[in-house]
């Protein structure tokens, strides 16, 4: 894949950045930066029921961003894509409209120890209200999920399983088909974090049969402040909305409100219809890339700098979640036996390498149980874009190996 760098201004106003941190927001190329300049200079107006043109072509506008995102992630009906702040929105939704009906006191939901806070807590808050039981599948040291603990989890009172396409952490991807083929089996509801999913390969919700699929704009480098939750239309038409205000009703009286059909219902006040177009030229730039481009491209930068650091560091370094099937993510600790450090903090080494502009995320990665699990306060995690090349990788290694031989004096 030719290189893309260009394409982002981050790079033209920062010529010696290496940035290692998409997993936690994606660069933006020029032409989403414009598009929302674009709109807000020719087409800005507030959506739905203004008689006069401007309105129309932005509520026009909104619409055909929902229908890219319907497309993109191959949903059956456009009613299926509702707009949200972001994922963790998406799942805050989900989890409180469910909650209202749906949940009984006893019910319970299986999610697993690889998952991000915003698919934990969530199913937290509602326990103050509905008894509900929540359940972790298991996982080996590598991050793999346990199926045969998968499946010893499900009673008659099990009513979701909530997982993450792949984990934020090790960037493995998980069997979510076969997850949810044996959730289905059992009449379980499914809902799957795909953050880390949808900006590194092709997602086709109908393929995979999930209810529920998630993710946010940022990280599919798209601007902050809008995501996207997608439900079946016939599950998302028996659940109560979440928020209430203008647009999500069809008619108000004090006595009684009559909802809005989909996506509406869930679409409470003003949306970020401006971010939405964001979001579409965002999707159009990665299409015209092609996904199983961006795919490959990220497999062959994670298969270099796995290489590239297990040469340089052999024993040093200690690489969580090295499997076959993953994406480019990488978290690591790096040891040095030479000065007997147990482990150089993380802290420390994001540090050092912000002298040289380069960029990394160092932490628990809003993933405290995984951490725990895995034994560790923190780890280095480096992930890629497609703005990234080998040069990139290589700068960072040089840098790295200074950091350790800094630490042996």
């Amino acid at each position: 894949m030719k290189n893309l760098k260009k394409d982002f201004p981050i790079f033209k106003y920062n010529p010696s950045l290496v940035f290692l941190d998409s997993a936690a927001s994606a660069q933006k190329p020029q032409v989403v930066i414009d598009s929302e300049i674009e709109f807000q200079s020719k087409y800005y107006a507030n959506i739905h029921r203004g008689i006069y043109d401007l309105s129309a072509k932005s509520t026009s506008l909104y619409d055909e961003a929902r229908k890219t995102v319907q497309k993109f992630i191959n949903a059956k009906n456009f009613e299926e894509i509702i707009f949200t702040k972001n994922a963790t929105e998406s799942i805050n939704l989900v989890a409180t409209s469910l909650a209202k009906d749906y949940f009984q006191d006893a019910d319970e939901i299986i999610i697993s120890t690889l998952e991000h806070h915003a698919n934990i807590v969530p199913w937290q808050l509602i326990q103050k209200f509905k008894k509900i039981k929540i359940k972790t599948i298991s996982i080996d040291d590598d991050g793999n999920i346990d199926m045969d603990a998968y499946k010893a989890l499900f009673t008659d009172k099990t009513k979701l399983v909530s997982i993450s396409h792949v984990s934020n952490v090790l960037g493995n991807i998980l069997p979510v088909k076969e997850i949810i083929s044996y959730a289905k089996k059992k009449n379980v509801l499914t809902l799957v974090d795909g953050c880390q999913g949808v900006n590194s390969f092709k997602v086709d919700v109908q393929d995979l049969g999930t209810d529920f699929y998630v993710f946010s704009s940022h990280k599919l480098y798209g601007p902050t402040g809008i995501g996207v939750l997608y439900g079946k239309k016939e599950i998302l038409d028996k659940i109560p909305p979440y928020q209430g205000g203008g647009d999500m009703i069809s008619s108000v009286s004090f006595s009684k409100t009559e909802y809005n059909t989909l996506p509406y219902k869930f679409e409470a006040g003003t949306p970020p219809f401006v971010q939405a177009y964001g979001l579409k030229k965002a999707i159009d730039y990665l299409n015209d890339i092609g996904m199983e481009n961006v795919y490959k491209h990220n497999q062959d930068l994670l298969n270099y700098a796995k290489k590239r650091l297990k040469e340089e560091f052999f024993d040093d370094i200690k690489i969580f979640g090295d499997v076959k099937n993953k994406v480019g993510i990488i978290s690591f600790i790096l040891k040095d036996k030479k000065s007997k450090i147990d482990m150089i903090h993380p802290h420390d080494i994001a540090t050092l390498l912000d002298e040289e502009n380069i960029a990394i995320r160092t932490g628990h990665h809003c993933a405290e149980p995984l951490m725990r699990r895995l034994k560790i306060p923190a780890t280095c995690r480096i992930s890629f874009g497609v703005y990234n090349d080998f040069e990139d990788i290589d700068k960072f290694i040089e840098r790295l190996k200074n950091i350790q031989k800094f630490f042996r004096r």
